[in-house]
C-alpha cells in the first residue's frame, strides 16, 4: 500500500525547467580581476552595470584589479599598539616625570 505521499520525489517549487517558463536571463558580463598574489577571479555583472575598479579576492582577501600586470598593492596593516604606546606618543619622558612627581606629592599631602 502507498504511503499517501502524492508528490514523492519532487521538491517544493519544482516546475518545468527551461527558458520558456522562466523567461530569458539578463545579459551578463564576466570581468577578470587579479590580486597581487596572482589569483584570478571572474565575477559576473549585469550587462548595464557599472564595473568597480577593485574587487576583493575570494582566496586571499587582497584587493584585485582588472590590470593583470599591475594589480593593486595589498593593504598595510599597522601593528597593535598598547595604551602605553599611545601615551608615549602624546607625552615626553619629562612630562611623565612631572605628572608622577605631582601625583606623589598629592599622596604625601604636600600639596
Amino acid at each position: 500500500m502507498a504511503s499517501g505521499n502524492a508528490i514523492r520525489g519532487s521538491r517544493v517549487g519544482a516546475g518545468p525547467m527551461g527558458e520558456a517558463e522562466r523567461g530569458e536571463s539578463a545579459p551578463r558580463l564576466r570581468i577578470s580581476f587579479w590580486c597581487s598574489n596572482g589569483h584570478e577571479t571572474q565575477p559576473s555583472f549585469a550587462g548595464d552595470a557599472q564595473v568597480p575598479d577593485t574587487w576583493d579576492c575570494p582566496r586571499c582577501g587582497f584587493p584585485a584589479g582588472t590590470d593583470r600586470e599591475n594589480p593593486p598593492d595589498p593593504p598595510r596593516t599597522e601593528p597593535y599598539k598598547t595604551h602605553l604606546a599611545y601615551v608615549r606618543e602624546r607625552r615626553s619622558d619629562a612630562d611623565g616625570e612631572a605628572i608622577l612627581a605631582e601625583a606623589l606629592a598629592k599622596l604625601r599631602g604636600e600639596i
